[in-house]
């Protein structure tokens, strides 16, 4: 897909999952991080937002747009639905699988044959 200037860029959608991101992190870095390196750990994160915001102005520019769950949400039941619809009574019982050696379909023991010590 070409760059597309026009394309709407979810500016509200990014922030929001950026902030979960980070308050999710800093979290888990208070437990991993001593005292003395949360400061780096809060710098990164804090440069990760604008990265973050960066990358995703640029997809966007180029078309891409993740679904909401709404959206999954209502594609699964129209997929649920749809297959329900498609599914019939089976006309029998399942087929028998074709016999293997490992079923009975082969020889049960090798030869007779000793082996030589």
């Amino acid at each position: 897909m070409a760059w597309d200037s026009t394309r709407p860029v979810p500016w509200r959608r990014m922030v929001n999952e950026w902030l979960i991101y980070v308050a999710i992190m800093f979290v888990l870095f208070l437990f991993v991080f001593d005292n003395s390196s949360i400061v780096g750990v809060t710098a990164g994160l804090l440069v990760s937002g604008p990265l973050y915001l960066g990358f995703g102005y640029v997809l966007a520019k180029f078309g891409y747009r993740r679904k909401t769950l709404k959206e999954l949400r209502a594609e699964s039941a129209a997929k649920a639905s749809s297959s329900k619809a498609d599914e019939a009574a089976p006309a029998g019982p399942k087929p028998k699988a074709a016999p293997t050696s490992r079923t009975g379909g082969g020889q049960s023991r090798p030869g007779g044959k000793r082996k030589r010590r």
